[in-house]
């Protein structure tokens, strides 16, 4: 899976290639996804046991879903890709990316079903990458947002939460979280470094086949970077020397 060009074999039984828009777009499903936080205590739980590299690679294939199911309906799924791009990238090393900037003066257009639900994703991506910057301990809470929206618009959900259930399972066994959610500092103000956690790529969430390894990791994902036209995304900037 050296690319963004072939669909995962998961995202194309869930039917969301070319699926007619028929999920539900109304006010109050729009302020549960920009809210999320309170009715879904069980589920912020369960993010808040998965790291940070591997909560990034949960980033990068949730926005994959996103980008999949709007792939035809809009032409901001372009900017989609490269900002997966990116975000596999920071998990390799963060230096050699650009902040994934995002309507910086927060004019939400969210009364469009294709557009509102894309912009919803990508500002929750923009917040996911800020924390990881920072280094912050509540970087998985941003994560809450995205996995429901993506579950939202995905037509058969079921295979959704097959694939999720299975993938959060094995991200809390194999990229477990250092610290306790009840152990932290509320003011955010203390600084996580997640340099020496082990990478995951891309095969982890979309490759049934992918025997899971810290150097099978490592090799899978300096074969996606190596496939990427670094100088078409803006997102990279391989200028930076590695950390």
């Amino acid at each position: 899976m050296r690319n963004l060009n072939n669909v995962p074999k998961v995202i194309m039984e869930s039917r969301s290639i070319g699926h007619a828009i028929d999920f539900k777009w109304t006010k109050k499903k729009i302020d549960q996804l920009l809210d999320p936080i309170e009715r879904n205590e069980d589920l912020e739980n369960l993010l808040m046991q998965i790291n940070h590299k591997g909560s990034i690679g949960l980033t990068a294939a949730l926005l994959e879903w996103v980008y999949w199911r709007f792939t035809g309906y809009t032409q901001a799924t372009n900017d989609t890709q490269k900002r997966i791009e990116a975000l596999w990238c920071s998990i390799n090393d963060r230096e050699q990316t650009n902040p994934l900037l995002f309507d910086t003066d927060l004019e939400i257009p969210a009364s469009g079903s294709v557009n509102g639900a894309l912009w919803i994703a990508l500002m929750n991506v923009r917040m996911i990458d800020v924390r990881y910057r920072k280094g912050s301990y509540f970087l998985q809470n941003e994560l809450l947002g995205l996995v429901l929206l993506a579950r939202h618009i995905t037509p058969r959900k079921k295979k959704f939460d097959n694939w999720f259930s299975q993938i959060a399972a094995e991200l809390i066994h194999l990229y477990p979280c250092p610290y306790k959610n009840m152990e932290l500092d509320e003011t955010d103000e203390a600084v996580y470094d997640s340099s020496n956690e082990p990478v995951i790529s891309r095969e982890f969430f979309f490759d049934s086949e992918f025997e899971y390894t810290v150097e099978a990791s490592e090799n899978a994902i300096h074969n996606f970077i190596d496939n990427l036209d670094h100088k078409a995304n803006t997102f990279l900037n391989f200028s930076k020397k590695a950390s």
